[in-house]
């Protein structure tokens, strides 16, 4: 896939920079050279490939959602220094 300069000049500006002639031209190479190998990765087969959704084989390992520090409100406020207004 072609990218022009004046692409990259777009980009650079909703990015707010400023680059130089030279690195618009190095940006352009590049990016270039990424969305092309997108695009052959978009060509690749993988009708037999599974899906995976994470590798680890670890289910939900999350604690349960549970109140720990009921009640303690008088000792919390126990350490509050007293201030009079």
């Amino acid at each position: 896939m072609a990218i022009s300069k004046e692409d990259i000049e777009h980009v650079a500006k909703l990015a707010r920079l400023e680059l130089n002639d030279k690195e618009k031209e190095k940006f352009t190479q590049e990016l270039g050279a990424i969305l092309n190998y997108v695009a052959e990765l978009n060509q690749t087969d993988t009708s037999n490939v599974a899906e995976v959704g994470q590798i680890s084989g670890l289910a939900n390992i999350a604690r349960a959602d549970e109140v720990t520090n009921k009640n303690n409100r008088e000792k919390m406020l126990a350490n509050v220094k007293k201030v009079f207004f």
